[in-house]
């Protein structure tokens, strides 16, 4: 199985989220264009959260620009095919973060080319900007050893702490308790679908990963440990930054 860590950022470091609606609409992008078949323009959806909705596909409602409804456009659209496993995902200020498995024949190319592509419209259109809106294609690096595997996703959903424990990828984090608490109100990961509470349960496929971790509890129990054992040269090793 090859599985790859995927990074983007904003151009010149800029913010490509500057609202929830901005974080809603990039995660229901990493569904929608996790498919081999063409999307259509038809099908870019003005993505509006229901927080008391209990859908177990995106927790949301779809309604695009012409006034179909999401029940109308599943009965048109063709059975998805996946072009990559969304292992792990995380959304920050400036870029976000992808474990991801190709499987098809340049999968991963692919679903980035339309996930940046169809993001980027929906942001110069809502913020009537123009130009780009990365840095870059994107960045990514292979994952070759397990105890990489098994590290990463901590690594990933721990990346929001930066909004609170700067300093954590260095052990500096006074106050684990917090700490994990944040990690557990910060809904723009998987994080919380790892902890086995439904989130965004739809776009990731877990078994792979809960099975090297262990399972949702522990995954769980690891993280304190895991926030104690950060350090910035075994970071270093294998992810971006």
């Amino acid at each position: 199985m090859e599985i790859f860590h995927v990074l983007n950022r904003g151009v010149d470091k800029r913010n490509i989220f500057l609202d929830d609606q901005d974080r809603f609409r990039f995660i229901h992008d990493l569904f929608e264009f996790n498919d081999e078949n063409r999307v259509d323009t038809a099908s870019y959806y003005n993505y509006i959260h229901n927080r008391s909705s209990q859908c177990d596909d995106i927790e949301c409602r779809h309604i695009n620009r012409f006034g179909y409804d999401k029940k109308s456009l599943r009965q048109s659209r063709k059975p998805r095919q996946l072009l990559v496993d969304i292992l792990v995902f995380c959304l920050m200020g400036n870029h976000y973060h992808l474990l991801l498995s190709p499987l098809v024949k340049e999968g991963i190319p692919r679903f980035m080319k339309k996930l940046n592509m169809g993001y980027a419209k929906y942001f110069n259109e809502k913020y009537k900007r123009k130009g780009a809106l990365f840095e870059g294609r994107y960045r990514s690096v292979p994952v070759i050893e397990e105890k990489h595997l098994s590290y990463l996703p901590y690594y990933i959903h721990f990346n929001p702490l930066d909004f609170v424990f700067p300093n954590w990828r260095n052990g500096n984090i006074n106050n684990q308790k917090k700490a994990i608490t944040y990690l557990k109100k910060y809904r723009w990961s998987s994080h919380l679908d790892y902890l086995g509470i439904k989130n965004f349960p739809s776009i990731t496929s877990r078994d792979y990963m809960l099975k090297i971790l262990g399972g949702s509890e522990l995954y769980e129990k690891n993280i304190e440990d895991w926030l104690k054992e950060m350090d910035s040269e075994k970071v270093g090793i294998f992810t971006l930054e």
